[in-house]
């Protein structure tokens, strides 16, 4: 479920690059101090994202720190670390190591199988500290379970269990005043990254005859299926933004009004790109089998059916 919520590098200026890619190296750092170098491999933009986030409504002070970079060694890199970047780096784990569970009962993956195992220890000790949000994981692996079980129809119902449990996640501090706007935020992005992770494994399910919600939707809705799609996710995202400008946040507002706004949406632009670019190959082979087999009928007949 991750890699969605991404920064768009090309609509921020020289400071904001540098500010993003900061907090980028410093959830990098974290994962490393509390986990050791394997947890330098759980790394990516969407905790990364809930880190900026959260820096920017509480206000937290960085500590920033320069280091060398073994994937960039030619210049030291900053690093901006704070309780953000350590609560983002605990989720990043708690996460992680369930995707791996599912992935391994999913398609007996032993590489994530082994992975799962690799960081079960580091899983114990977050959920010792995080319990509200190890018990939303848990309760929602389960649910989902159940829903696959039962190849559940309901497009937003199933979203929603993402919905929910990404809803704790960013929830960071239960009794706190914006608890509940956190939550709803994190509610409509897990329902988005749930439907942006459904639309770009519909070919390969519907090959392997796997569940996906959106199957049937293609099904019924194949004219409009494109169209449906992108208004589903457009308004799981108008309900994320609002809650997004409802919160008190001016520190770093810009970098995630561009992930809100642009950076979510370079995922599905490529999709749909590599999708266009397969449909015109599959139109161009189809024509040419016709007009091959056009060629060689006999003289004086037609192929009516196309075959």
């Amino acid at each position: 479920m991750f890699g969605y919520i991404n920064v768009n590098r090309e609509k921020l200026n020289l400071t904001e690059r540098g500010i993003y890619q900061s907090y980028y190296c410093g959830l990098c750092q974290e994962l490393k101090e509390q986990f050791g170098r394997k947890g330098q491999v759980l790394l990516n933009y969407d905790m990364t994202f809930l880190a900026l986030l959260l820096t920017g409504l509480y206000e937290l002070e960085d500590k920033k720190t320069e280091f060398v970079c073994a994937v960039h060694p030619s210049k030291k890199q900053t690093a901006r670390c704070n309780e953000a970047t350590k609560y983002a780096a605990a989720m990043n784990v708690l996460l992680s190591t369930k995707n791996f569970e599912d992935d391994w009962n999913d398609s007996h993956s032993y590489a994530k199988k082994v992975l799962s195992q690799v960081f079960q220890k580091d899983y114990e000790r977050v959920r010792a500290l995080y319990p509200r949000q190890e018990q939303a994981i848990r309760r929602y692996i389960k649910r989902l379970e159940q829903a696959e079980r039962y190849k559940e129809r309901n497009v937003d119902a199933v979203a929603g269990l993402t919905g929910e449990m990404l809803g704790e996640i960013f929830a960071w501090k239960e009794q706190d005043i914006w608890a509940e706007e956190l939550r709803c935020m994190g509610f409509y992005m897990g329902k988005f990254i749930y439907l942006m992770d459904a639309y770009e494994d519909i070919t390969k399910d519907a090959r392997n005859n796997c569940y996906n919600v959106l199957n049937l939707m293609q099904q019924e809705t194949e004219q409009d299926f494109e169209t449906f799609s992108r208004l589903m996710l457009t308004s799981m995202m108008a309900e994320c933004a609002k809650s997004f400008e409802r919160l008190p946040i001016l520190l770093h507002a810009e970098i995630c009004r561009n992930v809100l706004y642009s950076g979510v949406w370079t995922k599905y632009e490529y999709l749909r790109k590599k999708k266009l670019s397969k449909d015109k190959i599959r139109t161009k082979k189809k024509k040419q089998e016709i007009h091959l087999s056009a060629k060689q009928m006999p003289d004086g007949q037609m192929n009516i059916s196309g075959k």
